[in-house]
């Protein structure tokens, strides 16, 4: 069971963190703001070498990469492109990526909580992942 927890834990962060990335790499061409556009690629540098590290964590357990789900990559696309043609401003932008954070936390915490036999090196990982979303979330409330 411990093994199959850490599989699932980090299977499921490493899927968050590349949504996350896509997100931020979506929304960046159109950030006018300079702080905000450093705060977001600081946040994409942080999201891929936790991603990196999520990835050799996976291939230690001989796991490969779960991918975002097509179905929630495309509803994330189209609810970004929509949005942003609507309002193309950077309180749209700290909008859309301070929820993609917070849904990121539920479902991060919702894993820890029921993969409680993860691994404490897999468990410590998503918790740092959590901390990234948190601090993030709470530092684009400025552009709101």
């Amino acid at each position: 069971m411990r093994q199959q927890d850490t599989n699932q834990l980090l299977r499921e962060c490493n899927a968050g963190i590349k949504m996350a990335i896509d997100t931020i790499k979506e929304v960046l061409p159109n950030v006018k703001s300079q702080t905000l556009k450093e705060k977001l690629e600081k946040c994409e540098k942080e999201h891929e070498r936790l991603g990196d590290e999520t990835h050799s964590l996976l291939c230690q357990n001989r796991q490969s990469d779960e991918e975002p789900g097509m179905m929630a990559k495309g509803m994330s696309w189209m609810k970004t492109n929509m949005k942003m043609s609507l309002n193309p401003g950077d309180d749209t932008i700290a909008d859309l990526i301070s929820t993609g954070c917070d849904m990121g936390v539920r479902t991060l915490c919702r894993y820890l909580n029921r993969c409680k036999d993860a691994s404490e090196q897999a468990r410590s990982l998503v918790k740092r992942v959590i901390k990234v979303e948190e601090e993030l979330s709470v530092e684009l409330r400025t552009f709101l």
